[in-house]
């Protein structure tokens, strides 16, 4: 049985221009100790889809439908008394920006003991010696705790949000594009850090990201979305050598091959649609070059297309006129 199971949920955001269908109708499952990445382009839903889970969307921001199952509990029905047993006791979040999620003015010791007080119910002097393993278990000396944010580099603050997501013992991390916004070296290391953590820990995770090169160190299954629909989904060996989506394809030939030849990658014309008003049929197919009149008239289904590996393309199903 999978530890998480999404079913064809779907997330609105209201505007004073209509509802902003971010999600709809996205189904996937993360299995215990597996590593799912969720890829696509800014703006594709693939951050709203996981902020989902723990119910971290803004006020405008509404689960319409669909379930989110974790352990026989619909996370998207739990009230939120309930929902403040789930997170960071079952399921963390590392966010993408690590100054923005920390507290400016309150020691990092403090702010990755506060939880572990919360749900663990122990005193200053116990939450604080978890402290100290936990910031040693990501690389940072224990004497760090009583410095402020400020006083920390990009990659060690991004340290202590993993340190901090890992307080609890969960069993589910969601790590929103946890290197995005560090240079080449230090995302390495974060990458490093995680794949060992993941493996010494056993913990399942979710990794977001519009870099297919950190899915393939880093992730087991990958999930690909686009306007807000899953348009693949299969383990990260058959995405990368046998994708069976244009979009997919089109996302794996953006980056260069740094053993070809040196030209400049291919890019997908066009722009993301509305999400208030999306096109009919496959959203993809105002950019694909193989779209005929049924991907205007008919959405295709996520149908299988391999052992584990599914697509949602009338090229794997029906035969495009000439």
């Amino acid at each position: 049985m999978p530890l998480l199971e999404v079913k064809d949920l779907k997330v609105y955001f209201s505007t004073p221009e209509g509802d902003v269908k971010a999600v709809d109708g996205v189904t996937f499952s993360l299995g215990e100790g597996e590593s799912l990445g969720l890829a696509g382009e800014s703006g594709c839903g693939k951050t709203t889809a996981a902020l989902s889970i723990m119910r971290l969307l803004p006020k405008n921001g509404r689960i319409v439908g669909g379930s989110i199952d974790y352990q026989g509990y619909d996370l998207a029905k739990l009230t939120p008394a309930q929902l403040r047993h789930v997170r960071w006791k079952h399921i963390s979040i590392i966010f993408q920006g690590a100054m923005n999620a920390l507290n400016p003015v309150r020691r990092v010791g403090a702010q990755i003991a506060e939880p572990i007080k919360l749900h663990e119910d122990l005193d200053d002097e116990a939450a604080m010696k978890r402290v100290h393993e936990l910031l040693e278990l990501v690389g940072i000396p224990r004497e760090r705790a009583t410095e402020y944010p400020h006083e920390f580099s990009g990659g060690m603050r991004q340290r202590v949000m993993i340190a901090m997501a890992l307080a609890c013992n969960p069993k589910i991390v969601i790590a929103d594009e946890p290197v995005t916004a560090l240079d080449v070296m230090i995302q390495a290391q974060i990458l490093e850090l995680l794949e060992r953590l993941k493996r010494e820990l056993g913990l399942s995770m979710i990794l977001i990201s519009h870099d297919l090169s950190v899915m393939a160190e880093t992730c087991d299954q990958m999930a690909i979305m686009y306007a807000g629909k899953m348009v693949e989904t299969g383990n990260v060996r058959d995405i990368f050598k046998n994708s069976k989506h244009p979009y997919t394809k089109e996302l794996i030939a953006a980056f260069p091959d740094i053993k070809g030849a040196r030209v400049l990658p291919a890019y997908i014309p066009g722009d993301i649609p509305s999400l208030i008003h999306p096109p009919t049929g496959c959203h993809f197919h105002p950019r694909c070059k193989f779209a005929w009149k049924l991907c205007e008239e008919e959405e295709p289904g996520l149908l299988p297309v391999g052992d584990g590996h599914c697509a949602a393309c009338h090229l794997n199903t029906a035969e495009r006129p000439a």
